[in-house]
């Protein structure tokens, strides 16, 4: 299975959106500064993640997160309590 999960800094506040096929692991790369972009603003929290079996499937997803506003904001006003 391939993961899209989303990562919320519990420091900063900030989102980070990510594929994988093993999110425990990533998370914990994401936590021990593995990434360059998200070592800056650990710890992290994993607040969701959609399962998809091609990952064709997840990397669009993906990409429409990241660069769709209207989708990444659909998700937030599901994830109200995630992010307060």
């Amino acid at each position: 299975m391939y993961y899209v999960y989303l990562l919320r800094s519990i420091k900063y506040r900030k989102i980070y959106i990510g594929i994988t096929d093993d999110v425990p692991t990533r998370l914990q790369e994401h936590n021990r500064g593995e990434s360059q972009w998200t070592s800056y603003f650990r710890p992290w929290k994993l607040i969701y993640y959609e399962a998809y079996s091609d990952p064709r499937d997840a990397q669009i997803r993906e990409r429409r997160l990241k660069y769709h506003g209207k989708a990444l904001g659909q998700l937030k006003r599901r994830l109200t309590h995630c992010l307060s």
